[in-house]
């Protein structure tokens, strides 16, 4: 199968996205056809990805030193305290700024190895090889760098843009169906912020994709990623367009954290509450119209993802949801900014409401 390369073009850095079958048999050539080289790198891994990938990686890699540190991925581990152990590796062995970080793990792994390369030295070489399908068309792409604290989710932060990324599509094949479904979930959310030809191309071949059918899912895996491209590149620093990614996100972000990051709700998952309560929301404020938002329920309807929020969040956690809401990075003031939607492709950004509208709203969804 022959191998995807887009090349994100930004301010700061020009760097290729590869993705393919086999990648991590193939790392050492991809990493001399992209001219990019290191004699050192500490190899952050997920502990959630397989010994086989980890030895494939390890056999297939060329340098003269290669150190690994185990990093057990979950939100309560994304913080500062993570950060430091990764960069009291990197100082104990004196690695430069020409020596290499590598992130082989989800996104989480990723935000955390790409946050330690930020400030390691004022930034160091960083390689990310996304081993969720969620991390291949988010996380990975675009320097979004972030950690947590109990304030609220990737409040923590810098914008640090990889040196190369590798998705390799055969690391899908060992995700239990949840991660599956976290990645379709930003993979849908890309189709609703672009434009309708991505939309029916989803709702046309989606289980099919689901299913992971390799060649149907490297092109909704490239194509989500075009779309981050796109809008990387013309606002790299989340000033204007950028805020369409965020999408469903503000919701999902204070569901997460007045869960307290619980393993009952994944971000992926989160996320997909977040679309529904976004779209509902633009709805209920006369942005949608019913044929539209009936059209996207559908499509997770018949996926048998439409996740139930009720199922999740109580009435008397709606306070504790508005305070998390309200210390979102994209706030200017009191109000909290939404990205809602008039139209499949038609995102809206930069629309505030007050809190009492909010809490309405969410009374509403978690009483009716």
């Amino acid at each position: 199968m022959k191998e995807n390369k887009l090349i994100i073009k930004t301010s700061s850095k020009i760097y290729p996205i590869i993705i393919g079958a086999n990648l991590l048999n193939k790392v050492s050539i991809i990493l001399k056809k992209n001219n990019f080289i290191f004699n050192n790198c500490l190899i952050v891994v997920d502990s959630k990805v397989p010994n086989k990938n980890i030895t494939s990686l390890k056999k297939n890699l060329k340098c003269e030193k290669k150190l690994f540190f185990r990093f057990n991925s979950n939100e309560k581990n994304k913080t500062q305290k993570s950060v430091d152990k990764i960069l009291n590796i990197l100082l104990k062995n004196n690695f430069t700024r020409n020596d290499c970080l590598i992130s082989l793990g989800g996104g989480i792994t990723g935000d955390v190895t790409a946050f330690a390369a930020s400030i390691y030295k004022r930034g160091m070489k960083f390689i990310n090889i996304p081993t969720t399908l969620l991390a291949q068309v988010d996380s990975s792409i675009g320097g979004k760098t972030g950690i947590n604290n109990r304030f609220g989710k990737n409040l923590i932060g810098t914008f640090f843009q990889p040196d190369l990324v590798i998705s390799d599509i055969n690391i899908l094949n060992s995700l239990p169906k949840r991660e599956i479904i976290c990645g379709y979930a930003e993979i849908f959310k890309h189709s609703l912020i672009k434009d309708k030809k991505n939309f029916n191309f989803l709702n046309k071949n989606k289980f099919k994709i689901f299913n992971l059918e390799k060649k149907l899912l490297k092109k909704a895996i490239a194509e989500s990623c075009k779309i981050k491209k796109y809008i990387v590149q013309k606002d790299e620093k989340e000033n204007n367009l950028r805020k369409v990614l965020n999408l469903g996100h503000t919701f999902a972000h204070a569901y997460e954290a007045t869960l307290n990051y619980s393993k009952r709700l994944n971000h992926g998952e989160a996320v997909l509450l977040g679309i529904k309560s976004a779209a509902k929301f633009s709805l209920v404020n006369k942005k949608l119209s019913k044929n539209t938002y009936y059209k996207i329920i559908d499509h997770l309807n018949r996926l048998n993802i439409n996740y139930n929020l009720k199922n999740y969040l109580k009435p008397n956690k709606i306070n504790k949801i508005i305070k998390f809401m309200k210390s979102d990075k994209k706030n200017r003031n009191k109000n909290i900014n939404l990205i809602l939607l008039k139209g499949i492709g038609k995102p809206i950004i930069n629309l505030t409401f007050d809190q009492k509208r909010i809490y309405s709203f969410l009374k509403k969804e978690l009483m009716n």
